[in-house]
């Protein structure tokens, strides 16, 4: 024989404690009827307020979102009043001089115009105002008449209104005369 089949392992000598630790550990611990009923109240009861509370935090997120949509609303137009608001002091300051020079006056009210335009174009708002002669565009171009004319059917051939639009949405179509078909 050899010195391995005399001395056994120590898993060798005691092959009966292997199948028990095992078997204690696969069996689970027997709960009685009411011990089950009281862990599944618990689990219920547990379940239940994690629902109310998922339920306040989904009206809050809800409520929130109405107050964040409703100050949008009501604050949107804030930065571009901001930007009016020195063309109004331009306008008050030109009423307010009594220079009898007309030239003068036309100048300032050009100075405020170029400031209006500049607080337009800082709101994203630009003119539409389209050259005679300029394809009608029914998307930034409303046609009042029709009117003979040597272009080519479908052409601008006065401009009555300037139009506008505000982040490429139209706010305001150009009013436009165009040429009638020959």
């Amino acid at each position: 024989m050899t010195q391995e089949n005399q001395n056994p392992s120590p898993e060798q000598d005691n092959p009966a404690t292997e199948p028990a630790t095992d078997a204690a550990a696969e069996t689970p611990a027997i709960k009685t009827p009411e011990q089950e009923i009281a862990e599944l109240h618990q689990q219920v009861s547990d379940l239940q307020d994690n629902f109310l509370r998922a339920k306040a935090e989904g009206e809050n997120i809800r409520r929130r979102a109405v107050e964040d949509v409703a100050k949008a609303h009501k604050f949107a137009i804030e930065s571009f009043a901001e930007h009016l608001v020195p063309v109004t002091d331009s306008l008050y300051a030109a009423l307010s001089t009594d220079a009898g020079d007309a030239k003068a006056f036309k100048e300032g009210l050009e100075i405020t115009l170029k400031q209006l335009l500049s607080a337009f174009e800082k709101g994203r708002m630009t003119e539409i105002n389209p050259a005679v002669g300029d394809k009608f565009d029914p998307h930034h171009h409303q046609a009042i008449a029709s009117v003979p004319s040597e272009q080519e059917a479908n052409n601008v051939v006065s401009v009555l209104q300037r139009g506008y639009t505000v982040a490429d949405r139209v706010l305001r179509p150009a009013l436009v005369t165009v040429s009638a078909p020959k």
